[in-house]
């Protein structure tokens, strides 16, 4: 169905959640109106569902944003937390 969201997703890439590292954003009127302060001479942390990386790529570059990486998080939707590895 279109505009559902990534955790409601039945299909495998569409829980999948992503966080960028993203460095050099400006504090301007558009980013004021985010959740998080942005501060220029660091690094922030943002975590993006897979069905909007594309449109998040878009909106960090307009900001002048650098994505230094992007790496994919694990989520556990049984929320078992045993401590053993699956190696």
């Amino acid at each position: 169905m279109m505009g559902s969201t990534a955790l409601n997703s039945s299909t495998p890439s569409g829980s999948r959640m992503f966080r960028y590292e993203v460095r050099g954003l400006r504090q301007s009127p558009s980013t004021d109106k985010n959740d998080y302060p942005i501060r220029s001479s660091d690094s922030i942390f943002m975590t993006v569902p897979y069905n909007r990386m594309n449109e998040e790529m878009r909106r960090i570059t307009r900001m002048g944003g650098e994505i230094v990486s992007i790496q994919p998080l694990e989520f556990d939707p049984e929320g078992s937390s045993n401590g053993k590895s699956e190696e």
